[in-house]
């Protein structure tokens, strides 16, 4: 297990160098920071100054391994917009991008399950049929569009729900939550409904094809035959045996949610880590770029290495596959 351990971490230590190059070229190679960085007044002096300040004078490979080393210690150094830390403008839009993928998770899994195993259970009745015909529309629409038509439907039309922004907050140290306040919870209603739809369809067909294989087990039918309840066979029995593939997908799909959330949180203009993003990029703010590619990455490194230990330690035949594979490979 120890070197299965070991063979992960250095794995996701080796993914994460790549990453640090791909965004220290960015940094690199997008556009001249110096020329970003000072004003129209600055002399020559002032720039090759600053120039040598920041070290872009020296080696490529001393550059990218200080880069590695302030980004180990999260120091992307100063956004070009808004002039602040870069780490300090994640971490406050952290929470905003956070809040909004736990509901919709949450939604996913609130809806995408019972549907799940009604169009398993009554796979032969319209029911099921409407409801593989709505995930089908679900997966095919892109998440900007149906942003913009439940802003169309709620907020222009209907006026139940803002269109755009996150309400009221509360400060609980570090943390804003909008959790607390009622326009904090109803600015959150549109952006995770759209946010979780692709989700819900997910999960909604992971659940139909795990109750399918396991509704034609022997353990169901001896289950059926001592004359328990339908509901009791498929919504305790057979549902908790359809569930570990979908909680593993659902933690997956966490990294996903926060790196793609970025197109939900442009056109609710929700005050996250995916609008700073795209801000960065329409003001070319490069340390703001790098580190948010980097904190995804991690993230993404973080979730995938803790599945793959989980796998390793729930089933011990996974970590000892390399050592079979050197086997047999030296047999030959």
């Amino acid at each position: 297990m120890l070197a299965f351990l070991l063979k992960r971490l250095l794995n996701a230590a080796f993914v994460m160098l790549a990453v640090a190059f791909l965004a220290f070229m960015i940094f690199r190679f997008f556009g001249d920071p110096v020329e970003m960085m000072v004003n129209e007044q600055a002399t020559q002096s002032d720039r090759a100054e600053l120039r040598e300040r920041l070290g872009l004078n020296d080696g490529l490979m001393t550059q990218y391994a200080r880069f590695v080393g302030n980004a180990v210690q999260g120091d992307f150094g100063i956004s070009y917009r808004n002039q602040q830390d870069v780490m300090v403008l994640l971490a406050d839009r952290f929470p905003a991008t956070f809040e909004l993928v736990i509901v919709a998770t949450v939604l996913s899994l609130v809806i995408g399950i019972p549907f799940g195993v009604l169009t398993a259970v009554y796979q032969e009745r319209k029911l099921a049929d409407g409801l593989q015909l709505g995930s089908i529309i679900g997966v095919s629409l892109p998440s900007f569009v149906v942003g913009i038509l439940l802003i169309l439907v709620f907020s222009v039309t209907l006026g139940w729900l803002p269109a755009f922004g996150r309400g009221d907050t509360v400060d609980i140290g570090w943390w804003s939550s909008g959790f607390f306040t009622s326009s904090g919870r109803a600015a959150l209603v549109l952006p995770s409904i759209s946010l979780s739809l692709f989700q819900i369809t997910l999960v909604m067909r992971l659940v139909r094809a795990e109750m399918l294989e396991v509704l034609r087990s022997d353990f169901i039918k001896f289950a059926r035959a001592r004359g328990l309840p339908l509901s009791v066979v498929h919504w305790r029995h057979a549902l908790r045996n359809c569930l570990m593939p979908v909680i593993t997908l659902t933690g997956m799909q966490i990294g996903n949610l926060i790196a793609f959330a970025l197109v939900t949180e442009t056109v609710f203009q929700w005050p996250g880590m995916g609008l700073l993003f795209i801000q960065a990029v329409t003001f070319v703010d490069i340390p703001v770029m790098a580190a948010y590619l980097m904190v995804v990455a991690f993230i993404f490194v973080l979730i995938n290495t803790l599945v793959d230990i989980t796998y390793a330690y729930v089933d011990p035949r996974l970590r000892n596959d390399a050592s079979v594979k050197g086997g047999a490979s030296n047999g030959h």
